[in-house]
């Protein structure tokens, strides 16, 4: 499986650092953010390192539909399917991205404020 020796997602995802995971397949892991924005806070990342939303090539699609079909599970899971939630995926140092893996954060537990800052 492709990965970064420096890529701390690439080092949950070979339990070198620890996660508190909330799913794990041969695919996809997600699990908790460590310093959550809500209440419910969890970052689904593909077990591949790809550097980031722009990195997906075409034999990436089935890892991204199972990103996001991986949400509504985990929101249902979680219990705030039907409240809602927000779902971010930064790319880039203009996007916000700070670790540079691709992943998706599922956010939710309250009212969300918007804009964005």
């Amino acid at each position: 499986m492709n990965s970064d020796p420096n890529c701390i997602f690439c080092k949950i995802v070979k339990a070198e650092i620890p996660s508190d995971k909330v799913y794990e397949d041969d695919h996809l892991l997600a699990f908790r953010d460590i310093n959550p924005a809500a209440p419910t806070h969890i970052l689904i990342i593909p077990k591949v390192h790809i550097p980031d939303n722009n990195a997906f090539t075409a034999e990436d699609d089935h890892l991204a539909g199972r990103m996001f079909k991986l949400v509504r599970e985990l929101a249902q899971q979680e219990g705030i399917a039907e409240s809602g939630y927000r779902l971010i995926m930064n790319t880039g140092p203009h996007g916000g991205q700070e670790v540079f893996h691709a992943h998706l954060h599922l956010i939710g537990g309250q009212r969300m404020k918007y804009p964005m800052g």
